[in-house]
């Protein structure tokens, strides 16, 4: 039986959690929703293997369709998504959807974040700045507009984005790619949810989409949890083993 020291202090440290921000209570907390943003020539069918590996798992995994139209409309468009789950969520943002997972990943319920291949700027930060001070990848060249849509040719498709992936794959993802609006690279964000989430980075040593070291860079600053897979920008499908792992990892709350 407790006496009324030991019922007084649980008393007190129920009502402490309960004024706790919710955010606060989120974090350490096991996931049992995953949400994942895609990012620029892609849509969310990127993300299959990985989710397949995620609901083997037991849990709860939402693809965005990301318009790719403004940052603040893909923001928005994940918030969407975020407001329909349940409980702690880790949020997973590939190549450009970073940007998305540094704004959007303030939510309460977001309990860890997880960037695999991504840009992972600092509030306010401007993002192309930040990538000149490091070699230029391949695939930037590769990219064409038809008025204010762009994409990347089929050639620096192939060989600069999934450069690791079966030719006759790579095809199929190229034929459905989605363009995005040039407006889209002008967006910065004003959040950077890495400073106060816990953070996990998965880097593509064979990157030629973002600079390997870019990515190592940032995984460094936000003092992530870091693995490295020998892969192009598509490790998420050409290792979804690896990246789920790593989204497993966050889910059970490690920091």
């Amino acid at each position: 039986m407790l006496d009324r020291r030991s019922f007084s202090g649980l008393m007190l440290a129920g009502a402490a959690a309960a004024l706790l921000p919710r955010a606060a209570r989120a974090q350490g907390q096991p996931a049992r929703n995953v949400v994942l943003v895609h990012g620029l020539f892609a849509d969310g069918s990127c993300w299959s293997e990985v989710i397949a590996r995620l609901q083997a798992a037991g849990l709860n995994a939402t693809a965005v369709q990301n318009p790719l139209t403004t940052l603040e409309e893909s923001v928005a468009a994940t918030r969407r998504v975020l407001a329909r789950q349940e409980g702690p969520t880790v949020l997973v943002g590939h190549s450009f959807a970073g940007m998305i997972v540094s704004e959007a990943g303030t939510d309460p319920n977001v309990s860890a974040l997880v960037y695999v291949a991504a840009r992972a700027p600092d509030a306010g930060e401007d993002y192309a700045a930040l990538a000149k001070t490091f070699p230029p990848p391949p695939a930037s060249a590769g990219i064409v507009f038809d008025g204010d849509e762009g994409r990347l040719t089929e050639a620096a498709f192939l060989r600069d984005f999934a450069g690791d992936l079966p030719q006759a794959r790579a095809k199929v993802l190229f034929a459905v790619q989605e363009p995005f609006r040039k407006a889209l690279l002008a967006g910065r964000t004003t959040q950077a949810a890495w400073r106060a989430k816990p953070s996990f980075y998965a880097v593509s040593s064979e990157d030629r989409t973002i600079d390997p070291d870019l990515q190592r860079f940032m995984a460094k600053r936000m003092n992530a949890r870091t693995i490295e897979l020998p892969a192009s920008h598509l490790s998420l499908i050409s290792h979804p083993q690896e990246v789920a792992g790593l989204i497993l990892e966050a889910a059970r709350g490690a920091a």
